[in-house]
């Protein structure tokens, strides 16, 4: 299958690779071509929520403790405020959370008007019915080219029923389920 406007050879087969150019159409093909949870970040800072969506969550970093990792923009306005929180809330979006999602990424709104949430003591911030929130605290910071990765140290945990929001090649697809045998 080739990716429509790109090169007519790339997307054929392994065999026919491009050149890893920052910010090429293929690039961002690949990257874009590469199905991720959406994950609402908030917290409270100076009695205002903060927030911001990420699809570059990675849990299970580590079980002893309980880790998680996540990269951010450099030239991201949200996160210089929402880093100063002690905690922050890490909620996956559910499947119906599409539009939240839209308002939470959104850069002229109030990110929060109508929006369900439940804020903790430590100030964070969650997402009311995501399919699973983490209370987390910054760990470590590492720089990544124009990212930054940020270490989580996850102190709180919750799951419900719900299926998580998707996030691929510009879409919101839903998951199929199938049993396994």
């Amino acid at each position: 299958m080739t990716i429509t406007g790109l090169d007519k050879h790339f997307g054929t087969d392994a065999a026919v690779l491009a050149p890893a150019v920052a910010h090429s159409d293929q690039v961002r093909a690949v990257f874009g071509g590469f199905p991720a949870a959406v994950v609402a970040l908030c917290a409270t800072v100076d009695g205002s929520p903060y927030g911001m969506v990420a699809t570059s969550l990675a849990v299970g970093v580590s079980y002893d403790p309980p880790m998680a990792l996540f990269s951010v923009r450099n030239e991201s306005s949200t996160w210089p405020v929402l880093k100063t929180a002690g905690r922050i809330g890490a909620s996956v979006l559910a499947e119906h959370q599409s539009a939240a999602c839209r308002q939470l990424a959104a850069k002229d709104a109030d990110r929060f008007a109508g929006l369900g949430t439940h804020a903790t003591r430590h100030g964070s911030l969650f997402v009311e019915g995501a399919s699973s929130w983490m209370d987390c605290e910054i760990a470590g910071e590492l720089p990544a080219g124009d990212h930054t990765v940020i270490t989580f140290r996850i102190h709180q945990v919750g799951h419900g029923p719900e299926t998580p929001l998707l996030f691929h090649a510009g879409r919101f697809p839903r998951m199929r389920h199938e049993r396994v045998s």
